[in-house]
């Protein structure tokens, strides 16, 4: 088994609440540069800068996980991530049917970028990326699965926009089985009040807007290879 350092909650220019200077070319090289084996681009409901971000990883040795932060029509934030950026852009385009159609104005919300290879400008997202879907948190589970895909909640100690903070509960007939913290010292705390948790994998990322806001290559994570099947079968591997 390998030891592999990780960052699976990053953000990209395309997010509007992300810093212009997270393009494609910078994450990988400051990932690269610190020492991280794989990361994860989880832009709000999108995944269009996945491919930049692959291509421009793919000299660095670094694995990168095709994903996004789903926002459910609860406004809980659920990490998914997929085996393949084919499976991910398929995805993508369900989600984006999905997206509550509201128009992003800049000023107010920030640009979503979409950037090529070479981190020149695309285009760009006209719908705010940061409204809610009509996906229910009940439904993610099963969706992401079909698309080859996990779901891990997203940030659940943090007092919004996450399962605990807006449904109060884990629903008893959930399936997943890894969840992201925030902050690893709340961990004792939330398996007391949520047994469910004891049978799920913890994880805890940056959820980066900035570059300087990425992890430092300090949380590890097992798998038999760097590829991302392997990396997604470990993380759902209790």
């Amino acid at each position: 088994m390998l030891s592999l350092s990780y960052d699976l909650h990053i953000h990209s220019c395309l997010s509007p609440c992300g810093d212009d200077d997270m393009t494609p070319a910078n994450i990988t090289g400051l990932a690269a540069l610190i020492g991280l084996d794989v990361i994860a681009v989880t832009d709000h409901n999108s995944c269009k800068n996945c491919p930049a971000v692959m291509k421009a990883a793919a000299p660095l040795g670094l694995t990168v996980i095709p994903g996004m932060e789903l926002t459910t029509s609860e406004e809980v934030h659920v990490l998914c991530l997929f085996e393949t950026l084919e499976d991910a852009m398929a995805f993508d385009a369900l989600v984006e049917q999905r997206l509550i159609p509201f128009p992003n104005n800049e000023e107010i919300f920030g640009r979503q970028t979409i950037c090529g290879p070479d981190d020149s400008v695309i285009g760009t997202f006209p719908n705010l990326l940061i409204n809610a879907t009509d996906i229910s948190i009940d439904h993610v589970f099963q969706l992401t699965e079909r698309y080859h895909g996990i779901m891990i909640p997203a940030h659940i100690d943090k007092d919004s926009t996450s399962l605990l903070s807006n449904l109060g509960f884990i629903p008893p007939d959930s399936c997943f089985t890894c969840v992201e913290v925030k902050n690893k010292e709340n961990i004792p705390m939330l398996l007391s009040c949520h047994p469910y948790l004891e049978k799920c994998r913890i994880i805890t990322n940056s959820d980066a807007h900035y570059l300087e806001h990425m992890n430092e290559a300090v949380h590890r994570i097992h798998s038999k290879s760097r590829s991302t099947k392997d990396v997604l079968k470990s993380l759902v591997s209790v």
